[in-house]
């Protein structure tokens, strides 16, 4: 089956357009620190408008629980679309009560308007698929039509996901279009040399990526706090790094496929360890199999790829043509740890052909550290939703468009 896209809808001008956005943006103390989720959604939300479409945009926001919490109001969200997109937003401080009712009738041709987290409810997630068609249908009386357009949610059966797909005329919008065109160059026939480094905190979250992108792959970097598991498997003290001791003989196993299949699978040879995690903590570099003989003990803890593995891993991705990144290389939100991350990225914007930042809290380091998203080929805008794709799992959120 094929995706169905905008363009199957037909002419929209007049018609009730739900649109399934993550707004899903960080907030601190009511302001967004990050808004590039609201600036992915814009592309859709510019098409509708300028085809004369009533703009319905809905949403979550953090984990509220199901209750309503007021720290994760789509309010500023709204706000900052308004900037955004140079035009008055609308905003319903409710989602199927009469706030959005009153806000969706009042709609001319061209607007848009945003209703309130839809997380305040909790059919949105239910395990319950009755209770989430039921929120699902209530949600499907404010639209005509409906554009899912939240790639960061399509690996989840949500009703304003998977259920509301089915009760209107459906289709994706261009941000999840643009999504799986990338995605899609990363797993069938991508261009080579091809290197994917993985980084973030646990090989557990990685496992299916790994075990589905071996065969298709050139080089593998492990960085991030999973790298210990691997240097564990390799028979290397870790001293009080995180490791995850059950997952030891699974990673033994992708080492000797990697060598069996010719990969580079490539580990840290040198690694910043620290006293504790802290912004503050001493902290020295030490050899792979230094670590708990450094000046800090056993109880060191690694909290950065080391400079020398950093510049290998430079290397390795600036010569390749196809670069899949996901999961910061250490604790970069430290300054004294953010070397490695930050050296990553400055190497995935030298990449000559592909160079994908694969969203969540990949996305989030570049942006932090001074990166801006022009300067890569594509950042994803989900994690989870990227990383079940290149598992090759299907996406529920996807399935219901017709992929």
């Amino acid at each position: 089956m094929t995706l169905r896209t905008l363009d199957t809808l037909g002419p929209l001008g007049g018609k009730r357009v739900i649109v399934r956005c993550d707004l899903n943006v960080p907030l601190a103390d009511g302001v967004i620190t990050d808004d590039g989720r609201v600036r992915a959604s814009l592309a859709t939300l510019e098409q509708l408008i300028g085809q004369g479409a009533r703009v319905v945009v809905v949403s979550h926001l953090g984990r509220p629980g199901g209750e309503v919490v007021e720290k994760y109001s789509l309010r500023p969200v709204a706000q900052r679309l308004s900037e955004l997109l140079g035009k008055s937003v609308g905003f319903a401080d409710d989602t199927v009560g009469p706030a959005a009712a009153e806000a969706v009738a009042a709609l001319s041709d061209g607007q848009v308007t945003v209703l309130e987290n839809l997380r305040f409810s909790a059919a949105e997630t239910s395990k319950d698929a009755a209770e989430r068609r039921a929120f699902a249908e209530q949600l499907a009386e404010h639209g005509d039509v409906f554009v899912s357009d939240g790639f960061g949610v399509v690996h989840r059966e949500q009703a304003s996901v998977y259920e509301l797909a089915q009760l209107l005329p459906s289709a994706a919008g261009l941000l999840i279009s643009t999504e799986l065109e990338v995605l899609d160059k990363l797993t069938e026939n991508p261009e080579r040399p091809y290197t994917v480094a993985l980084g973030g905190s646990k090989v557990s979250d990685k496992l299916g990526v790994i075990e589905h992108l071996l065969p298709r792959v050139d080089s593998l970097l492990i960085g991030g706090g999973m790298l210990f598991t691997f240097l564990a498997a390799q028979g290397h003290p870790v001293g009080g790094s995180l490791l995850e001791a059950d997952q030891i003989d699974r990673v033994k196993g992708y080492l000797a496929e990697a060598e069996k299949r010719g990969v580079d699978l490539v580990l840290p040879v040198d690694v910043v360890v620290a006293s504790a995690f802290s912004a503050d903590a001493d902290h020295e570099v030490v050899g792979v199999d230094g670590i708990e003989s450094s000046s800090i003990g056993d109880g060191a803890i690694g909290l950065d790829i080391g400079p020398e593995t950093a510049t290998r891993f430079a290397e390795i991705v600036r010569s390749s043509t196809t670069v899949f990144w996901n999961g910061p290389m250490g604790v970069f939100e430290f300054d004294a740890f953010a070397h490695g991350t930050k050296t990553v990225a400055q190497a995935l914007t030298e990449v000559a052909g592909l160079g994908v930042v694969g969203g969540g809290d990949s996305a989030a380091a570049v942006r932090a550290l001074g990166f801006t998203d022009d300067q890569f080929g594509h950042i994803s805008t989900g994690g989870g939703a990227s990383l079940e794709f290149l598992e090759g799992k299907k996406l529920p959120g996807l399935e219901v468009l017709g992929w």
